[in-house]
């Protein structure tokens, strides 16, 4: 049994108080180019050094994921065009966190090459997920496809696992969460004690068990419920002692992670932490970028009227989706955002707070698993019209998404914050400069 100590609870009540080549394709988002050669990239400074805590939080999704990867192109792009073409985005973020699919590309992006690098820049995200979706997400053909589907759900989950476990321990290897190159934090769900398990990067010094392998959160936290199996692992404790997960997708505590990060960094500042210290819990901060995989909250397909005739079987598939999967990890989603947006308004910070999301989904585009080569490219579309849209943000008395004033495009945005994420970079190096001149 996990330990009630490595549980942690939900944290929204604390804040209620390049272009790989895929198919014959280039994939490429035109967000900057590398120009200028920036600075010592690869070593991040702590916290207090700078004036801001940044953090990077990616929404779970399934093969939705593609979305988030055009947009973390684009401004990783940016910060290439600011600071060279070995700028990486772990090089800005305090912490990046992922749930799900959003897990993944967390560890992708936070996990160490032999050079101590990370295995993969934001560009190569997009190509990733067109090349092995499909391999992960088979699709069943012919005329039966629709009958075999519904008879998936009630057997079994649709998708043994296999190729995805095998193809995140053949990327990870035998890497561990507190060698990730900056902090990380993913979210699970602990199945048998029905309570969230949170992967924190700040948690694996005083609970060990939590220092797993990157391979085990990223399958753990993908093991989304009738689509993959759950997913069990040990991990040993510092008595030496063998802890159990029995672990199901993140997206059942946090299908958007933001709140979780946010929390896991409040509780350093709380207790002091010689990285935050003397940053307090309250200090204007936090600067937060959060992206969505899309959602279908504006394509109204389901009613009252139709839900009151479901079943079990009802609420479980209907036309090709799951509705009680996707009303709570979209009510998940959408609280988390609703929170974030009044804190930072009360802290009179709403500028440094970027929630970038698509809710206009419709189709087969709204589906975690469709791994056609039509939806897939469909995806990558969907991502490039996202960043010229409006940056929107929730209207608190409403809950309605409406176009920020003067807020520009979310092209305009990511740039405004790679200058920012540039600056605060620049702003810890010379700092650092300066005391070891001093000393």
């Amino acid at each position: 049994m996990v330990p009630t100590c490595l549980i942690i609870d939900r944290v929204s009540s604390f804040w209620d108080e390049s272009n790989l080549k895929n198919n014959g394709k280039s994939t490429s988002i035109s967000c900057g180019k590398d120009s200028s050669s920036g600075g010592d990239l690869g070593n991040n400074l702590p916290p207090n050094t700078g004036n801001l805590i940044t953090i990077l939080a990616i929404d779970g999704g399934g093969i939705r994921g593609i979305i988030p990867g055009v947009i973390l192109e684009c401004l990783e792009g940016f910060l290439q065009q600011l600071d060279g073409p070995d700028a990486r985005l772990v090089d800005y973020f305090d912490t990046i966190a992922g749930t799900s699919t959003g897990g993944l590309v967390t560890a992708m992006l936070t996990a160490p090459n032999e050079n101590q690098r990370p295995l993969y820049a934001a560009k190569d995200i997009v190509p990733f997920y067109l090349r092995e979706s499909p391999k992960i997400f088979p699709q069943p053909g012919g005329p039966f496809a629709g009958m075999v589907n519904r008879f998936k759900v009630v057997v079994g989950p649709n998708y043994n696992g296999k190729y995805l476990q095998s193809l995140i321990r053949g990327i990870l290897k035998s890497t561990k969460l507190h060698q990730t190159l900056t902090s990380v934090v993913i979210p699970t769900f602990d199945i048998r004690n029905l309570q969230p398990v949170i992967f924190s990067s700040y948690e694996v010094t005083d609970h060990p068990a939590l220092d797993a392998p990157l391979a085990d959160i990223c399958i753990s936290t993908s093991a989304a419920p009738t689509l993959l199996p759950a997913y069990y692992f040990k991990n040993k404790d510092e008595n030496g002692n063998e802890i159990e997960f029995n672990l199901v997708d993140g997206g059942v505590a946090a299908t958007n992670p933001t709140l979780v990060a946010i929390g896991e960094v409040t509780k350093q500042l709380i207790k002091e932490d010689p990285n935050f210290y003397p940053i307090k819990p309250l200090d204007d901060r936090f600067l937060v970028i959060s992206i969505g995989t899309g959602s279908a909250r504006n394509d109204h397909k389901f009613t009252s009227a139709k839900a009151a005739k479901w079943g079990l079987f009802g609420w479980l598939y209907d036309g090709g989706s799951t509705p009680l999967l996707t009303a709570f990890s979209q009510a998940s989603a959408d609280m988390v955002d609703l929170h974030n947006a009044r804190v930072f308004q009360a802290l009179q910070s709403e500028n440094n707070y970027l929630r970038i999301q698509d809710a206009t989904l419709t189709g087969t585009l709204t589906s975690a698993t469709a791994a056609t080569k039509e939806n897939l490219d469909n995806l990558v579309k969907v991502g490039q019209s996202l960043l010229d849209k409006p940056v929107t943000r929730v209207n608190l008395a409403t809950g309605e998404y409406e176009p920020v004033p003067n807020g520009g495009t979310n092209r305009e945005a990511l740039k405004r914050f790679a200058k920012i994420l540039s600056d605060e970079r620049k702003l810890r190096e010379s700092r650092r400069g300066q005391a070891q001149s001093s000393s």
